[in-house]
This record gives structure tokens, C-alpha cells and sequence, in this order.
């Protein structure tokens, strides 16, 4: 059994009377894909805030690699190899794909340049953005602006912005939001070349991207977590069926 890399214990943050996570506890293994699944309002999104640093919890406590990290900041974090991306896409529309991963390349290293044109020529930012790109298929990509690539493409750029802060785990908020049918199987087969190679928590509420995608999944509703388990586990758990999956199932 792999070692646990993200552990959560007992999490709880409420907005006034609404206990968006409610004592939340769950592990995360090395290596594997952990989606949270649940319905609108279940806390996911106010978990996977938490997890990042954008949302300090009311009490319980996060450990990352053994060490806890509840009160570090959201970058301090990153540094540290937790990476997220975003529900709606957080890239730099003005910015071409290679100029936008080369960014992140350069935050991550904390390089500092006084003006981004010095960037653009600086072979440490651009050689391991290229990379990256050719990585996630978009090396054909590489100078054209973010605004001008498809959907689907601009959240492969996400996931590449996310590669260049060399995480140890990435937390993705639903990367196939917005996506036709085929426009999601594409994603869905991008993020499967991930599978193994790098530990990703996955908030996702296309139940054929999070059957396909995830190792095991655990499902919030009200802020608790009410099941951890396998594909399998989860489809046949009756308090599953009954409060989320339904007829999915």
C-alpha cells in the first residue's frame, strides 16, 4: 500500500450556521488519483480551498508529507509541492501558451526580473516551458495566445501552468467544467497519462471523468463525508445511491 502524502483530520469550517465542512477526515495515497465527489453544495469546493490555502479552517489540521501544514499560505504550499487549478480557467489570455507556462515556471523557481521581456528571452524559463508543453500535447501550441486556443486546450495549459510548480500533488477543480461530450473524453484521456506518475486530487462532477480517472473516490454531502472507497465500493454503497448517485449508479 503506497504511503499517505495528504492526510485531513477532523476539518471543519462553517460560514454562520452553514458547517460547510463538517469534520471532514480523509487520506490521500502517494500516486494516486482521490476524487471528491458530491452534489452542489456539499463543501467541495470550500474543502479543496482549504486544502490549498485560500480558506483557513475553523479547527483540524493538514498534513502534507508528514508535516502540517494548516496554517501555511497558499504559496508557502505551493513551494512545498501542493499545486491547484482552478474551476474557471486561470490563465493568461493576453499571454501566448509558452509565455503562460514559462510564468509559472518562473514564479516557482523565484526568479526575479524586473520586466517580463527579460523573461521572454531567458533560456531557464523557456526551455522547461517548452518542455512541459510537449508534455502535455500543446507543443505544436506554443505561440499562440491563450485566448485563441480551444476550450479544452486552455485547460491543458492550466494543467501545464501547474506541471512547471513541479508538484508532488495536484489539486484540480473540475478540469472538464464546460466541455462537450468530446471535448470531455479528450481531457479525460489527457488526464489518464497522469495516472500513477503523479498524485492528483480530482473535484469533478462528470461521474464518467471520476469513474474513469479515480483510484478512489470519496464523496461529501453536507460538508460530510459519508463514503471512501473504490469505483466499485462506491457505485454499490447504498448511502451513495440514495444521497448523490441515484440512478447513475
Amino acid at each position: 500500500m503506497s504511503e499517505t502524502l495528504l492526510a485531513v483530520e477532523d476539518l471543519y469550517k462553517a460560514f454562520g450556521a452553514l458547517k460547510a465542512t463538517d469534520h471532514v477526515t480523509l487520506e490521500v495515497r502517494a500516486g494516486e488519483t482521490h476524487a471528491i465527489i458530491g452534489p452542489n453544495g456539499a463543501g467541495k469546493t470550500t474543502l479543496i480551498s482549504q486544502l490549498s490555502g485560500t480558506l483557513r479552517p475553523d479547527s483540524g489540521r493538514i498534513r502534507f508529507g508528514g508535516e502540517d501544514i494548516t496554517r501555511l499560505s497558499a504559496p508557502a504550499r505551493s513551494h512545498k509541492g501542493l499545486a491547484r487549478s482552478f474551476q474557471i480557467t486561470s490563465i493568461y489570455r493576453d499571454f501566448s501558451a509558452l509565455d503562460n507556462v514559462a510564468l509559472a515556471v518562473q514564479a516557482h523557481a523565484g526568479h526575479s526580473f524586473r520586466f517580463w521581456r527579460d523573461a521572454r528571452g531567458d533560456a531557464r524559463l523557456r526551455d522547461p516551458a517548452r518542455a512541459i508543453l510537449d508534455e502535455v500535447g500543446l507543443g505544436a501550441r506554443a505561440g499562440v495566445l491563450a485566448a485563441n486556443l480551444a476550450h479544452g486546450e486552455q485547460r491543458q495549459l492550466e494543467v501545464a501552468m501547474v506541471l512547471a510548480t513541479r508538484p508532488r500533488l495536484m489539486l484540480l477543480d473540475e478540469p472538464v467544467a464546460g466541455m462537450g461530450v468530446e471535448e470531455s473524453q479528450r481531457m479525460v484521456q489527457f488526464l489518464a497519462r497522469f495516472k500513477g506518475r503523479q498524485t492528483i486530487v480530482l473535484v469533478e462532477h462528470d461521474m464518467d471523468a471520476v469513474f474513469s480517472l479515480a483510484d478512489r473516490i470519496s464523496v461529501l454531502v453536507y460538508g460530510r463525508v459519508i463514503a471512501t472507497g473504490t469505483p466499485a465500493e462506491i457505485r454499490a454503497n447504498p448511502e451513495v445511491r440514495n444521497a448523490y448517485l441515484g440512478e447513475e449508479a
